[in-house]
C-alpha cells in the first residue's frame, strides 16, 4: 500500500482520531481510506447515471465571510440551468445558510457540489440526491440506497 502525506487542520485530525477510537477503527488511515472511498463512490452510482435527478444542497458559513456568499451567488448564476431554486437564511447571530434545489443529471450535480465543497471557508456542506424520473403508480418514489452513503442518499462534508 502506498503511503500518502496529507495536510489538514489539527482540529480535523483530532476529530478523525476521536472518531477512529469511538468507532473501533485501527487508526486514522483506515478512517481516511474509508471516507475517501465513500466520497469517490457517491456520484459513481450507475443507477443514477442518465437519470433525471433532484438534489438539495445546504451550505453553512460564517456571516462575516462575505467571500462565501459572493461565491454562492456566482455559482447560482453560472449554473442557471441546474439551479431550480435558491434560498438564503440567517442562522443564529453568526451564520448564514444557503440552500440550493438542483434539477439535472448526475455529472452536473456532482460538478456543482464539488465547486461548493471547494469554496474556502464553508463550515458544512450537506446534500441529498433523489431520482425524479420514475415514480410508482401510487405517486411514491422508489426507494434508493446508495446515492451518497448508507444514510439513504445523503452526503455531508465539513469545510476546511
Amino acid at each position: 500500500m502506498t503511503v500518502v502525506s496529507v495536510s489538514m487542520p489539527e482540529e480535523l485530525l483530532d476529530r478523525i482520531d476521536g472518531f477512529a477510537d469511538e468507532h473501533g477503527y485501527t487508526g486514522r488511515s483506515e478512517v481516511v481510506r474509508e471516507a475517501s472511498q465513500n466520497l469517490l463512490g457517491e456520484f459513481e452510482d450507475a443507477k443514477l447515471e442518465e437519470r433525471d435527478l433532484m438534489a438539495v444542497v445546504t451550505v453553512l458559513f460564517d456571516y462575516e465571510t462575505t467571500s462565501v456568499e459572493e461565491r454562492m451567488m456566482r455559482l447560482r448564476h453560472e449554473h442557471e440551468g441546474l439551479v431550480a431554486s435558491n434560498f438564503h437564511s440567517h442562522v443564529g447571530s453568526r451564520y448564514c445558510m444557503e440552500l440550493f434545489v438542483l434539477e439535472g443529471r448526475l455529472d452536473d450535480i456532482s460538478a456543482f457540489v464539488g465547486k461548493i465543497r471547494a469554496t474556502k471557508d464553508t463550515l458544512t456542506v450537506d446534500y441529498s440526491v433523489t431520482p425524479v424520473d420514475e415514480f410508482g403508480e401510487d405517486g411514491e418514489t422508489p426507494a434508493h440506497e446508495g446515492a451518497a452513503n448508507a444514510a439513504g442518499g445523503h452526503g455531508h462534508d465539513h469545510g476546511d
